[in-house]
């Protein structure tokens, strides 16, 4: 601006010297006819706005239509390109054929370190004067205005464009274009998954306009777009050749649980977690890695060659193709335990050859319990081949074979009438089954367990894990079947309560409790008896309740179904029989003695008559 004021300055002394020598209207003619444009630079605007140098009407006009014809009127928003004239620490100063020329901040040209004197810029009119009078372009907005003309038409045209890569930012990255700051997508950087966004900062890469917002002054670009294009035409070139069984070489693109996507130049095929390998694995991970190359097979494909099935594994003969010969029924194998199920445990005996141990045969025990509780995943076990299938691919093991059969010698070990100690380890409805060692379980009946309890269920009289003791009944070697008891460990105290409550003996209880047709009383805690409603009446014609107490008299004993019935009424009745029979041999006396009368005999019988209604 200094040097502009002293340019001038320097322009006004000019002036009055050309003044003093020559006569101003034949210069003013001279220069207008001669060079206008030259007579406008050193038109002394200071003299004729102070009124030194009147000018007349007719000459102000064709000086105004002289003015309209070699300067251009720009607008406000209108961008117009200008010539760089000079540099300074600070600004350019740019002609842009206007009245003055026009500042311009270098900031705004710092992409441009090498700007020059004699260089085409865009600008804009930013103030036409400031307070000193000096037009203010903007060299930065008329990049924007160009920029958004320009990415508008490379988003309509679809026309490919340069940005400048310069920072990441949350989910991709920012890139500038034609100065504007465009918004590039992680998803749209490359069509594999990108892990390192920062090896593309600082670079300069081809882009797509593919989105642009202008309520929000959003633009998207996308290099993935570019990219697609080149691949679809190699995608139409090797989906056209794909057979069944092809084997071709990818790269590995993406892995996840379930499989792994490899990139075959353009069309990206899966490997299932099943077809990487003979063997099981957890994860894709432990077979391929990001980026690996290697080759695979066609398994198949769908009818437009868009989901394409790959396999590794197939690459390999089965394995169960290489065992030939060497291994057969009987064989003795260790493998590892590589999966577990509520049946049984798979064991893999070789690479991708897997046997079978069914929870059946990991103990000789008959009370089945879940594979769990032998093995667990990763266990090394030693098995015995029990059936094999090389066309079906099956092999079934057994763990309990490498033990010898405890049912071999079970006669000796364990013969009728030996006694013998067992953990309970399950419940039937009919009986207790108990362990008497691995492998060898046998069978107490509910009927055995007790010589005087009446039980329901099992349960009401052990619990799982009870240790009990118990005698042989019966064994079958072919059956593998052994009848158990536990009552028959004490003597039957049955045997001696058939004496001591025997037919017509008479003990005194209390009424336990009121049943249907009767009530139950205890003599002790192996004998509860039952006595029948008519059976209750006592001697004055009433009913026994309970809590009363009694003579009892035993009319019914059943030691086989440990069955007793009493009476209390049959005692009562008992004495008045014996009363009257007392009464008639007397009467018989009597008259072999006295020859009483026949009153004398109704008396009596009389008496007995009112002693047996209550009377006295």
């Amino acid at each position: 601006m200094a040097d502009k004021a002293n340019k001038e300055e320097v322009q006004v002394e000019d002036t009055a010297t050309q003044n003093e020598v020559a006569t101003k209207p034949q210069r003013e003619v001279s220069l207008k006819e001669s060079n206008p444009e030259k007579f406008l630079e050193e038109f002394n605007w200071h003299n004729y706005e102070e009124g030194i140098d009147p000018i007349d009407d007719g000459k102000l006009e064709e000086f105004e239509k002289l003015v309209k014809e070699n300067f251009v009127d720009t607008l406000d928003d209108e961008v117009v390109e200008g010539t760089v004239v000079y540099i300074t620490d600070r600004d350019a100063i740019i002609d842009i054929n206007a009245k003055s020329e026009g500042v311009v901040s270098l900031n705004e040209f710092r992409y441009n370190p090498d700007l020059k004197v004699g260089d085409k810029v865009e600008v804009l009119i930013d103030v036409r004067e400031d307070s000193t009078g000096q037009l203010i372009l903007s060299h930065r907005k008329a990049r924007t205005i160009k920029a958004w003309d320009r990415v508008n038409a490379a988003h309509d045209e679809a026309t490919i464009v340069n940005g400048y890569v310069k920072c990441r930012t949350k989910g991709g990255m920012i890139v500038d274009v034609f100065g504007i700051e465009a918004f590039l997508p992680g998803s749209q950087i490359d069509v594999k998954p990108i892990r390192d966004y920062d090896m593309y900062v600082g670079k300069t890469m081809e882009f797509k306009v593919v989105k642009i917002n202008h309520e929000f002054k959003n633009v998207v670009v996308s290099h993935k777009a570019l990219i697609e294009a080149d691949i679809e035409e190699q995608k139409k070139e090797i989906i056209g050749q794909l057979e069944k069984g092809q084997v071709l070489e990818g790269v590995v693109k993406n892995i996840t649980s379930y499989g792994v996507f490899v990139d075959l130049g353009g069309v990206d095929g899966l490997v299932h977690i099943t077809d990487l390998s003979w063997s099981r694995i957890n994860h894709p991970n432990e077979i391929v890695e990001l980026d690996q190359k290697l080759n695979v097979v066609i398994l198949d494909f769908d009818e437009d060659k868009t989901r394409i099935q790959l396999g590794l594994k197939q690459l390999n003969p089965h394995p169960w193709e290489a065992l030939g010969d060497e291994l057969k029924v009987g064989d003795k194998v260790k493998g590892k335990v590589v999966v577990i199920a509520d049946y049984g445990a798979f064991v893999e005996v070789a690479e991708g050859v897997e046997g079978l141990i069914h929870v059946s045969e990991m103990s000789w025990s008959t009370h089945l319990r879940s594979a769990q509780d032998f093995v667990k995943v990763g266990d090394e076990v030693e098995a015995v081949v029990l059936t094999m299938d090389k066309e079906e691919r099956k092999m079934s093991l057994g763990i309990k074979q490498m033990t010898p059969d405890p049912w071999t010698d079970i006669t000796t070990k364990y013969p009728v009438g030996s006694r013998h100690k067992g953990i309970v380890r399950n419940f039937t409805n009919f009986g207790v089954f108990v362990e008497l060692e691995e492998g060898i379980d046998g069978l107490i009946y509910i009927s055995d367990l007790s010589w005087t309890k009446k039980i329901k269920h099992p349960s009401e009289f052990t619990n799982i894990g009870d240790t009990l003791e118990v005698v042989v009944l019966e064994l079958d070697v072919d059956g593998r079947k052994l009848s158990l008891g536990h009552k028959q460990t004490e003597e039957n105290p049955w045997d001696k309560y058939e004496a001591e409550f025997a037919l017509g003996t008479k003990h005194t209880a209390t009424i336990d409790e009121m049943v249907d047709k009767g009530a139950t009383i205890n003599f002790n805690d192996d004998i509860t008896a039952f006595i029948p409603n008519r059976h209750l009446e006592k001697e004055d014609g009433s009913m026994l309740t309970k809590g009363e107490e009694a003579e009892f008299q035993i009319i019914e004993f059943n030691k086989e179904f440990k069955k007793v019935v009493a009476s209390h009424m049959v005692i009562h009745k008992e004495e008045e029989a014996k009363i009257v029979k007392e009464a008639v041999k007397k009467q018989v006396a009597a008259e072999a003695e006295a020859k009483p009368t026949l009153g004398d005999a109704n008396s009596a019988l009389q008496a007995l008559k009112d002693k047996m209604d209550g009377k006295k």
